[in-house]
């Protein structure tokens, strides 16, 4: 397996995207159905304003659109979040169809958050995220990215997912202590740059890269993780 020093983890685990165009449900549904936290608003451009819920050490980021948004394929099949009260899962529907479901902490052993991701390639996903993130392999298409889980599923019909902005659960973010090496490195292991590194004030430093199906994932270099960021050049 390649170095993959130049990924270094600034948090132990992943957040999640979403995007909507029904923020009072979707407030109603994460605050008080699922009982997540709300921590902040980010006004992100574009007519999006991004809510922040706090999910055990994650955040799940409700990016609520004044445009109307399209309903596009994700490879993102459901979100799994561990709850210590619970002794059977339950699966619920968010307002724009997303699959999430509680389960018992430990179960499949997601103990925080967990993705299931649909791919034409078990293999070559794997890999990616081995070689690129440092995730470790535990199995039965499970990999273990910080304490996150990501299930993979092989589904051979699989649709290729295209723009990111479009209804439901979008993308993944993995924080990191350099995105700039982080992004490099990534490329060179085999995924495509969705985006190069881009300077958001002094609040953070992001870019994207997407795996060969499409799906995005946000690399993010947060100055309230990694202390003050290095200048956009």
């Amino acid at each position: 397996m390649p170095d993959v020093a130049a990924v270094e983890l600034a948090k132990d685990r992943i957040d999640v995207g979403h995007y909507t165009n029904r923020w009072d449900d979707a407030e109603a549904f994460w605050g008080r159905t699922i009982g997540l936290a709300y921590e902040e608003l980010l006004k992100v451009g574009g007519g999006v304003h991004q809510h922040r819920f706090g999910l055990r050490g994650s955040v799940c980021k409700v990016n609520a659109a004044r445009a109307e948004l399209a309903s596009a394929p994700t490879a993102f099949r459901r979100l799994l979040i561990a709850d210590d009260s619970l002794d059977a899962s339950s699966l619920l529907l968010d307002p724009d169809g997303t699959e999430v479901e509680l389960v018992p902490s430990r179960d499949g052993g997601v103990t925080g958050l967990g993705v299931v991701w649909g791919t034409n390639d078990v293999d070559e996903l794997g890999r990616l995220l081995g070689e690129g993130f440092g995730a470790s392999d535990e199995g039965e298409g499970r990999w273990r990215l910080g304490t996150s889980v990501l299930a993979l599923v092989q589904d051979p019909a699989v649709a290729p997912v295209e723009g990111m902005f479009a209804r439901g659960f979008r993308y993944l973010t993995v924080q990191v202590r350099d995105v700039r090496a982080a992004h490099a490195h990534l490329l060179d292991v085999g995924w495509t740059e969705g985006r190069s590194p881009v300077k958001l004030g002094e609040t953070a430093f992001i870019s994207f890269v997407r795996d060969p199906g499409g799906s995005w994932i946000e690399v993010s270099q947060r100055a309230s993780l990694t202390g003050p960021l290095p200048d956009d050049v």
